[in-house]
């Protein structure tokens, strides 16, 4: 009789250092395996890939999506094919990081590392910083992260606007010329 349970795979995690479990953010997370330094390589964002008249084409209706689009207006979307990885939650003030690089073959991928050091069984987060291309307004996309510096929103923070002093131009020594 054979049995009912599954066999172990041979084949190794994309994530090694990834576990995904209920997270106290939003439903599951993705949390640290073991103890990891900053700028430890966790995995890379795996999953479909669209180009951006495809994405501009796919009715999503508000589902929940694993969408990350690229400097090069590909979108690898993690709930087709994707890893761990898609369940980094956001955070404001977050301890890993999504870094875009080209592998050997000259493809752009997405990795992600942590920012700094984290400790096993810590939960992963990135600072999403969503835009909204259509004028949504921030409390569309709340956020429930916690940080004491939390924006409420998981939108881009949006910058400062800094107050320049403009210097008037010192007189040049060649003012009086003709030319």
């Amino acid at each position: 009789m054979k049995s009912r349970h599954k066999q172990p795979s041979s084949s190794t995690s994309s994530t090694p250092f990834i576990r995904v479990g209920p997270s106290g953010v939003h439903g599951l997370g993705a949390f640290a395996t073991r103890d990891l330094p900053a700028e430890a390589f966790l995995g890379l964002y795996e999953g479909r890939r669209y180009s951006k008249h495809e994405i501009a084409t796919k009715v999503w209706d508000d589902q929940l999506t694993y969408l990350f689009t690229l400097s090069n207006h590909e979108t690898i979307d993690g709930a087709k094919g994707g890893n761990g990885t898609r369940h980094l939650n956001h955070a404001c003030e977050p301890n890993c990081e999504a870094v875009e690089e080209y592998d050997e073959g000259g493809e752009l991928v997405l990795k992600f590392q942590t920012l700094v050091a984290v400790d096993a069984g810590d939960e992963l987060f990135i600072d999403y910083s969503l835009t909204a291309d259509d004028g949504s307004p921030p409390s569309k996309y709340p956020c429930y992260c916690g940080s004491p510096n939390c924006r409420g929103t998981m939108l881009a923070p949006v910058d400062s606007l800094v107050e320049k002093v403009v210097q008037p131009a010192p007189p040049s020594p060649f003012g009086d010329l003709p030319w």
